[in-house]
């Protein structure tokens, strides 16, 4: 098993715990922070099943799913989570999902988030490709993935059902060898 904790300037991410339950609630649990995700909020029994799932997948040789806590270093707090899927038909090849509390939207931290997955995925995975995709209304993102040094690859059409309708989804990537790093995150 790879345990993961990966320290940054402002945040860190290790392996979700039965005690980050509560605090992963905030996130999956809140509409505002859930309104361009392809799901409803989660209830608390559905986050207990999440961290659940996370734990179990930590055990799996080969490990293909890291679901990790975003915290904040300053204060130690969970305040987000990440995820990091390797495909397995393509196992140089992931997909990362993040979400983290509102109150923490607009300071940067969504950057540096994408950049600890980054240097997670490339430099301790190993990982040729990193995607992401995106709700096309959520520009947010879309900043945040351009400027953590990920391109805009494209439009899938009806990607996903989410709240009772078709939605698109756009695509991110970085690729391991245009992938410039960062030493500062």
């Amino acid at each position: 098993m790879r345990h993961v904790d990966i320290p940054g300037k402002r945040l860190r991410l290790r392996e979700v715990t039965v005690d980050d339950v509560d605090a992963l609630h905030a996130v999956y649990g809140d509409p505002t922070a859930t309104e361009h995700l392809p799901f409803d909020p989660r209830t608390r029994e559905e986050v207990e099943e999440i961290v659940a799932e996370a734990m179990r997948a930590a055990q799996a040789e080969p490990r293909r799913l890291y679901v990790l806590a975003v915290t904040d270093v300053a204060e130690g707090r969970t305040i987000g989570v990440a995820r990091l899927h390797i495909e397995h038909d393509h196992p140089h090849s992931a997909e990362i999902g993040l979400g983290l509390r509102p109150d923490h939207w607009g300071r940067g931290i969504g950057t540096d988030l994408v950049r600890l997955l980054l240097v997670f995925g490339f430099r301790h995975l190993r990982l040729h490709r990193v995607w992401g995709a995106r709700s096309p209304a959520n520009t947010a993102a879309q900043l945040t993935m351009l400027v953590a040094g990920m391109v805009e690859e494209g439009r899938i059409r009806h990607h996903v059902r989410a709240r009772g309708a078709w939605r698109d989804s756009i695509v991110h990537s970085a690729i391991e060898d245009e992938w410039e790093g960062y030493r500062d995150v």
